[in-house]
């Protein structure tokens, strides 16, 4: 009688692995939606400024968003109507517009960055923990 060989150990912890990174984007995703909300912001919205660390092009914004133009430009459309962001002329790509904040925009992120330090799924790590996990990320990231 012949067995067949056990479940593959380096699969199992993949998928754990995978399980456990995608459980802590839940909680984090919930943290942002709870902290937007008692700004009056959607998530996207404070996705948006939270990646708005200076003058960017709508392709940038979407890149650090993780999601199409076509959805980065309706949540930029909203946040333009509140008067939190401006469309600028590119200062050497004159088809291209860069996304700046204005002056309420900024203090507005000031004030999302900080309601995001507080309880983050993520503030139970030391900061060298934190370093460590961001750097086995953008590795398990860049080499795929």
């Amino acid at each position: 009688m012949t067995t067949s060989p056990g479940p593959d150990p380096q699969a199992i912890a993949e998928r754990q692995l995978c399980g456990l990174v995608n459980g802590l984007a839940q909680r984090i995703a919930e943290h942002v939606r709870e902290r937007a909300a008692t700004l009056g912001l959607t998530a996207p919205q404070a996705t948006a400024l939270r990646e708005m660390s200076g003058p960017m092009t709508m392709r940038e914004l979407a890149e650090r968003m993780s999601c199409e133009p076509s959805n980065t430009t309706f949540v930029v459309d909203k946040l333009e109507k509140q008067g939190l962001v401006e469309r600028r002329p590119h200062p050497t790509d004159r088809r291209a517009k860069r996304l700046v904040l204005t002056v309420e925009g900024s203090a507005l992120r000031e004030r999302l960055l900080g309601l995001l330090a507080v309880d983050s799924p993520l503030s139970g790590l030391a900061p060298q923990e934190q370093r460590v996990l961001h750097g086995l990320l953008e590795r398990a990231i860049t080499s795929a």
